[in-house]
């Protein structure tokens, strides 16, 4: 227990010193648009999912918060109930070449695999340029996006900022029950909330 609160505290120091300043996407309003290359080798763009309800998740596999999610199965989880619900769910890997959690299609899509996960895409956006976008903070930091292309979520995928896997029980899941008023045309009671994790290693 001792060094997971360790590398909790670590984490932690990192994204508030190293944090960008980076003009963040307005809730209520519309979501950035973005075109981006997958791991399977295709170009998507928001505007091709007009219509349907879009879950967008920044993450970073070397990353104790992106850990403590994937290695509980609470990400994989929340990607199921997404999927069901007939949403599209985008992973987004914005670390620039040689910083922690890179990925290239190769290895993205062996991460996708190896850990059962279920997004509908994996974005590799080394250059940053989308993350930049929605400002993207933290691994992980999610956003909810309406089927008129409206944001109405961002933040912190729950309310326990820990990477203490044991603190995912009883935790409140932002992002799904975002997701879910989303799906059932109910208005999303939290809105936004502070993201939490390691920060997003951007390029210079």
């Amino acid at each position: 227990m001792k060094h997971v609160l360790i590398a909790s505290i670590a984490a932690i120091a990192v994204t508030t010193t190293t944090m960008p300043a980076f003009a963040a996407p307005k809730v209520g309003a519309p979501a950035p648009a973005f075109s981006g290359e997958t791991s399977a080798g295709e170009t998507i763009s928001l505007t091709d999912f007009a219509g349907q309800n879009v879950v967008l998740e920044w993450t970073n596999d070397g990353c104790p918060f992106v850990q403590k999610h994937y290695d509980s199965g609470n990400m994989q989880a929340t990607q199921t109930a997404v999927n069901d619900a007939d949403g599209v769910w985008i992973s987004i890997i914005s670390s620039a070449p040689g910083k922690q959690g890179h990925a290239d299609a190769a290895r993205a899509q062996m991460l996708t695999d190896s850990r059962n996960a279920s997004p509908d895409f994996v974005i590799l956006d080394q250059s940053g340029e989308i993350g930049r976008a929605y400002a993207a903070k933290t691994t992980p930091h999610m956003f909810v996006i309406d089927g008129e292309g409206v944001l109405k979520y961002a933040g912190a995928i729950d309310d326990n900022p820990s990477a203490d896997p044991s603190t995912i029980e009883g935790a409140t899941n932002f992002a799904l029950a975002a997701f879910q008023s989303v799906a059932a045309g109910e208005e999303v009671e939290t809105k936004s909330t502070k993201p939490y994790g390691c920060s997003v290693k951007y390029g210079s």
